[in-house]
């Protein structure tokens, strides 16, 4: 494994890209490649043993590709899988989970919702997570329907404003003030979130943190890539590639492919 070896992620499918945005903006002079698993979107119902077998697919898939680093850009895939993941292979894991403690430390009201998919809520990671913060009441909602909406593109539409609605307005009569987005889709609705909430009311999604702590690791392992040259991004997907390509608005590498 060398220095110039490229950064893999995954996903369900073309959610993970919000953290791979940020990723690139904080580490521009390194390689990537992509992976999203949207043919089996959304992980958020299936069993976690389902989930786990996906996860090794998709991993075996990048380490395949020579990956030095893996994000494992899926709320559902990391709270679900990451242990196994870390336990089986040598290569660094990072993980996304729900920001959760930043919301609970600096609540005003103490009270924070969490819109997540099912698998996330019901994991033991999350659980484990949220039990630290037993002073603080914790709002959970399962995102149903809106995963799919977005991998079919349909971010603008009326469904998902009619779904945001119902699914945010009992947070906003509990008196929430910060908001989590547990799943990494849910960030390219904050347009249409931002009409819904008040405007004292907070949002953390955790792409930054995810995008510093992979850094972190590879400066760590001495791994990062301080050549100045122009990154190699690759994306692949095993669905129609043309909504990565709307929300990606960049002429990047993008390979359908059957995995």
């Amino acid at each position: 494994m060398t220095n110039n070896n490229p950064i893999g992620l995954f996903d369900s499918g073309i959610g993970g890209t919000s953290i791979w945005k940020e990723i690139h903006e904080l580490m521009p002079n390194e390689d990537t490649i992509y992976l999203a698993d949207s043919k089996n979107a959304p992980y958020g119902q299936k069993s976690k043993e389902e989930i786990i077998q996906l996860s090794i697919k998709n991993t075996e898939f990048l380490l395949n590709q020579n990956c030095k680093i893996i994000v494992v850009a899926c709320n559902t895939a990391t709270t679900n899988a990451i242990k196994e993941l870390r336990a089986k292979y040598q290569v660094p894991f990072i993980g996304i989970e729900p920001a959760i403690k930043p919301a609970a430390l600096h609540s005003k009201t103490q009270t924070i919702g969490i819109l997540a998919t099912q698998g996330t809520l019901n994991s033991e990671l999350f659980h484990q997570t949220a039990q630290q913060f037993h002073e603080t009441k914790i709002i959970e909602q399962i995102g149903h329907g809106l995963v799919p909406l977005i991998e079919e593109g349909k971010i603008n539409s009326p469904q998902i404003k009619q779904l945001l609605n119902k699914y945010l307005q009992p947070m906003i009569e509990a008196n929430i003030d910060y908001l989590v987005l547990g799943c990494s889709h849910y960030p390219y609705l904050l347009p249409q979130i931002k009409k819904i909430l008040p405007k004292h009311i907070k949002i953390i999604d955790s792409g930054e943190a995810v995008a510093k702590q992979t850094k972190n690791i590879l400066t760590e392992i001495n791994a990062l890539n301080t050549e100045n040259h122009q990154p190699k991004n690759i994306f692949f997907t095993n669905a129609n590639p043309t909504v990565l390509e709307k929300i990606l608005k960049h002429n990047y590498t993008i390979m359908k492919k059957d995995f």
